[in-house]
């Protein structure tokens, strides 16, 4: 399939690649250059997205630990999936910004974050444009209208609009009142009542009552019509020529925190999109969560909805390598020495095509430098080596690769010294460094 072929990575891509990992982040992009060990998953992805894009819905979770590439695996996925056709959207689950029982706040972000092959984010509104301009392309095609019959073309858009509405309308009537007030005020230049009315269908709060009149609507988006405005996304998604959606809830461990009954309410919300997608509501929409194995396995995670337990329940061999990548939960082995080794020499690769002197780069930081950096990071972090990726590949870029390729007498295997200091590290990272085996509440 698509997914095994690496795309070509353009110097500008490849320069975004190395100023994440330069900050110590995850790159949002191109991340094929150096996905290792996720060969394995992309059979089994391709065919749920498959079946998604068929018209099914579909629910993933994705465990592992701190530094294991929960949040690569997460961009890996929405980047494939946005090279097939789909519109994708991670949110970051967190207890005071995005509270998953506030499924209304995870609407609102999941359209902020809305991004498609041409659009990094915030891809809502040209979603919507697109749609209509489809619509009218349909009603010229059919040839009913003559193409100056400006009246005419906007009645018989109207009359397939409602068309196409009618589902939305069963689900979200709001949302169906909405888009039509919103093609009116674009048709007449109304561009302000436009620009509230998008507002109020992605989710914004104080929308102004004026505009609401105008849709006749009222209030704020709850969490029941966010579900239904989720369908009535789908539904535009789809007929815009989407394959579908997929959305990444990412970090919902940071639900083992909070108060019991915020945590119930959310483990409840979960449940009931899980049911909700079983049970057909979200064509095509392909959802996936991450968290620790301590939110699967643990007494303040899943464990505490015997329902939601038993949905997400997998047996796991002690050999990782018979996971069963179709399964409903999979997980991310930590990472160990040959991986970290692997990926910092293709990090390396990577900044060696631009670098200023790339042949110096490949030749002072050849393999067994990069091997020595992995070996001292993973020291230094008490000889984990699963939590020691981004702090690895952070030194590597910004105090080894950057020096070599800036400083002709820079030989990184006589002048540099690995130190780590305290101030850079994360509460895993640092709970490593002190010897204290993971505090599981407090893995952010």
């Amino acid at each position: 399939g698509p997914m095994t072929a690496p795309t070509a990575i353009s110097p500008q891509r490849r320069r975004e690649i190395l100023d994440a990992l330069r900050r110590g982040t995850v790159p949002s992009q191109g991340l094929d250059a150096f996905a290792v060990g996720l060969d394995r998953f992309t059979s089994a992805i391709e065919a749920e997205f498959d079946a998604v894009a068929a018209g099914q819905g579909a629910f993933k979770a994705v465990r592992g630990e701190y530094g294991c590439g929960k949040t690569f695996f997460a961009r890996w996925l929405q980047e494939h999936a946005k090279r097939r056709g789909f519109a994708t959207a991670e949110v970051q689950i967190s207890e005071t910004e995005t509270p998953l029982h506030h499924l209304e706040t995870v609407y609102r972000r999941l359209v902020e974050r809305l991004a498609t092959a041409d659009h990094r984010q915030g891809a809502f509104r040209s979603v919507i444009d697109g749609w209509f301009y489809g619509l009218e392309e349909i009603v010229l095609t059919e040839g009913n209208v003559a193409p100056n019959d400006g009246p005419g073309l906007v009645a018989a858009t109207n009359a397939l609009m409602e068309k196409k509405l009618a589902e939305v309308s069963r689900v979200a009537p709001a949302f169906a009142a909405c888009l039509r007030a919103y093609r009116e005020a674009i048709a007449t230049g109304q561009n302000e009542v436009a620009d509230g009315l998008v507002a109020w269908l992605t989710g914004q709060p104080h929308v102004s009552a004026s505009v609401k009149r105008a849709a006749g609507v009222k209030g704020e988006v709850d969490h029941f019509a966010a579900l239904g405005f989720l369908q009535g996304l789908l539904v535009i998604l789809r007929d815009a020529g989407y394959c579908g959606l997929v959305l990444v809830l990412d970090e919902v461990e940071t639900l083992q925190r909070v108060r019991a009954d915020a945590r119930d309410k959310a483990l409840n919300a979960l449940r009931q999109l899980i049911d909700e997608v079983d049970g057909g509501r979200f064509p095509g929409l392909y959802v996936l969560v991450t968290g620790t194995t301590a939110f699967f396995e643990g007494p303040q995670g899943i464990q505490r909805l015997p329902p939601l337990a038993q949905r997400l329940h997998v047996e796991f061999l002690p050999e990782v390598r018979f996971d069963n990548p179709r399964a409903p939960q999979i997980r991310l082995p930590a990472f160990d020495m040959t991986r970290l080794i692997a990926v910092g020499s293709r990090v390396r690769d990577l900044y060696a095509q631009d670098a200023h002197a790339g042949d110096r780069v490949r030749a002072l930081a050849d393999d067994a430098l990069v091997q020595r950096l992995a070996d001292g990071v993973a020291g230094k972090l008490g000889g984990k080596v699963g939590v020691a990726p981004r702090l690895f590949l952070k030194k590597l870029v910004g105090e080894v690769l950057d020096r070599v390729d800036q400083f002709e007498d820079f030989d990184p295997a006589r002048d540099y010294h690995l130190t780590v200091a305290e101030s850079e590290m994360a509460g895993a990272e640092r709970r490593a460094a002190q010897g204290v085996d993971d505090i599981v509440l407090d893995d952010i």
